[in-house]
Parts: structure tokens; C-alpha cells; sequence
């Protein structure tokens, strides 16, 4: 073990090295530009989640409040017309900067 005790800098440099080049990577070059897409017709979609008072929270839709409910017709017709998704719904605030410079916080 007395190696690791005569190598702890260079593992300590390359790894601060290898965060710093990984982090400037991932700024530069846009690898998850796409991971996010627009909806279609953003002030209709807008408007319809304010007039159906959607709060902040996690969603899932279609939603059923059983599982017997998940067997149901109904629900199987729910999911083939689609759209099947989750939802996040944050707080209507602007962005602000938290604590941490890195770290953007909508919560207040």
C-alpha cells in the first residue's frame, strides 16, 4: 500500500483534470440539445394548463387510481390514442441562482 502513498498527487491531478476538461466538454459541445423539444403551439398548450389550474408537481398521464383501473378498457383505449407521459410542473417564479453559482434553483 506504500504505492498509493507515493502516487496520491498524480491521482489527485489527473482527476481535477479530468473533471475540468469533462465539464468543458459537456458546455461546449451540445450533446444534450436535443433532449428537450418544444411544444407545438407553446401559447395554446400555456393557456390550457392555466385554465385546467395545474399546479407544481409531478403528473403522469393517462393517470388511473387503481390497478383494477389499469385493466380497464378504458384505460388500455387511454393509452393507445396517447400522448402517454410524465410531467414536472415547477413553481412560476423566474430563475434565480442558488446558494452555488452551478446550481439553478426555481424553489424558493
Amino acid at each position: 500500500m506504500d504505492f498509493l502513498f507515493d502516487l496520491w498527487l498524480p491521482i489527485v491531478v489527473s482527476a481535477v483534470l479530468v473533471f475540468i476538461t469533462s465539464s468543458i466538454f459537456h458546455m461546449a459541445l451540445p450533446i444534450h440539445k436535443s433532449d428537450y423539444r418544444k411544444v407545438g403551439d407553446e401559447a395554446a398548450f400555456l393557456a390550457a394548463m392555466r385554465a385546467a389550474g395545474v399546479g407544481p408537481g409531478h403528473y403522469m398521464f393517462p393517470m388511473c387510481s387503481s390497478m383494477k383501473d389499469m385493466n380497464s378498457p378504458e384505460m388500455a383505449e387511454k393509452y393507445r390514442q396517447g400522448p402517454v407521459g410524465f410531467m414536472t410542473i415547477l413553481p412560476s417564479a423566474p430563475v434565480a441562482l442558488g446558494k452555488s453559482p452551478g446550481h439553478v434553483s426555481v424553489w424558493h
